[in-house]
C-alpha cells in the first residue's frame, strides 16, 4: 500500500512539474502591464473518456468519466487513472469499496462555439445493492488543480481524498474566467444527502464557488504539512446566470484579509476543514494553514471551481456551473 502511494506521489509530483513548464511557454496576451496567460488545458477543449463497468450487484451498469487532458481514445476497463500531462483534476471517480467497483460523474464537456467548456453538476449520485437497498449521495461537481488517487477505497471524509494544489512560485494578480451559472431545484434550496435516512434540509440558499489560495507551504520532521495563506480569492455565485459572462476578474488579496470590508467568514484560514496534499513519505495528511503572511514567497497553489459549496453531500440537486478559458493574470 505504502508503495502504490508513494509511486502516486512521484506521479503527481511529475505531473506538477510539466504543468508549469506549459504554464511558461502558454500563449500569452498584454494588456498595459499586465500579461494574461491561459493555464495549460484551461480553454477546457480536450478531454479523456473513460469507461468504467460497475459490479452487478449494485446493477452492472456503464459509466462514463470525463478528464481534463490530452487523449485520443476511450480508456476502457476499470483501472485507475492519473494524468500525465495536465494539472487538473475532477470530481468524477472510479471508486472500488470492498470489492465493487462504482463510477460517479459530476463533471461533463459540453459545446461551446468551436470548442468546450466545462460544465459541474450537483447530483443525487445512488445505486440499489442487490436490487432491494437504495442508496443515494448528493454529489458536487468540481475541477481543481490537484489529483484524486483512485480507485477510491471507502465513503469517509471525500473531501481528504481530494490532492489540493499544485507546486506555483508567482505572486500573481488575479485569475479571469468565463462562466455562467444555474441554481439548483426549489431555487437553490441546500440539503445535505449522505446516503443514511432521508435528505436532511439547510439553511440557506447553494451558491456556486471559486477559490484560489497561494500558500507558503513546509513540512516537519513527523512528516506534518502546514501553510501560510499568502494570497486570498474566494467568489461564491448564488443567483441564475443564465448567460455567458466572458473574461470574469477577480483579484488576488495578500495577506491577513479579515479587516477587509468584503470579507466573509468562509474566506478565512481552513482550520475547521482543511485540505489535502501528498507529503514527502506519500502519505495523505491536511494541509494546517496557521496564518496570514503576504510578504512569503507563495510555494503552492490552489485553483477551484464548484457547483455548491458546504462541504460533502452537501448542496442543491440540479445546481449547474459552466466553467471556460481559465487564465491567470500577471
Amino acid at each position: 500500500m505504502f508503495d502504490e502511494v508513494e509511486r502516486f506521489s512521484k506521479i503527481v509530483f511529475m505531473k506538477t512539474k510539466i504543468a508549469l513548464a506549459a504554464l511558461l511557454i502558454s500563449a500569452s496576451s498584454l494588456y498595459g502591464q499586465e500579461r494574461v496567460e491561459l493555464l495549460p488545458f484551461g480553454n477546457m477543449d480536450r478531454w479523456i473518456v473513460r469507461e468504467i463497468k460497475e459490479s452487478g450487484v449494485i446493477g452492472g451498469d456503464t459509466k462514463y468519466l470525463y478528464d481534463i487532458g490530452a487523449g485520443s481514445d476511450t480508456i476502457r476497463g476499470n483501472v485507475p487513472y492519473t494524468s500525465k500531462n495536465s494539472p487538473w483534476a475532477t470530481s468524477s471517480v472510479y471508486a472500488k469499496v470492498s470489492g465493487i467497483s462504482k463510477g460517479s460523474t459530476t463533471v461533463f464537456p459540453e459545446k461551446r462555439g468551436d470548442g468546450y467548456c466545462a460544465r459541474l453538476e450537483t447530483r443525487e449520485d445512488g445505486c440499489k445493492v442487490l436490487g432491494l437497498v437504495n442508496v443515494t449521495v448528493l454529489a458536487t461537481g468540481t475541477i481543481y488543480l490537484g489529483a484524486l488517487p483512485e480507485p477510491v477505497k471507502d465513503a469517509k471524509d471525500p473531501q481528504s481524498k481530494l490532492v489540493m494544489g499544485i507546486p506555483f512560485t508567482k505572486k500573481i494578480k488575479g485569475i479571469v474566467f468565463d462562466y455562467k451559472f444555474k441554481q439548483g431545484q426549489d431555487g437553490g434550496r441546500r440539503m445535505r444527502m449522505s446516503g443514511f435516512g432521508k435528505a436532511e434540509p439547510l439553511d440557506g440558499v447553494n451558491a456556486a464557488e471559486v477559490q484560489l489560495l497561494l500558500q507558503n507551504r513546509w513540512e516537519d520532521a513527523d512528516g506534518k504539512v502546514y501553510a501560510k495563506r499568502v494570497g486570498t480569492v474566494w467568489q461564491q455565485f448564488d443567483k441564475d446566470q443564465p448567460d455567458w459572462v466572458n473574461n470574469h476578474r477577480l483579484d488576488v488579496r495578500y495577506g491577513d484579509i479579515t479587516g477587509d470590508p468584503s470579507y466573509k467568514p468562509y474566506m478565512g484560514l481552513t482550520v475547521k476543514e482543511p485540505q489535502y496534499t501528498i507529503n514527502s513519505r506519500g502519505q495523505r495528511v491536511p494541509i494546517n494553514e496557521v496564518g496570514w503572511d503576504a510578504n512569503a514567497p507563495v510555494t503552492h497553489m490552489i485553483l477551484r471551481f464548484s457547483s455548491g459549496y458546504g462541504g460533502a453531500y452537501v448542496g442543491s440537486p440540479g445546481a449547474t456551473f459552466w466553467i471556460d478559458n481559465v487564465k491567470v493574470v500577471y
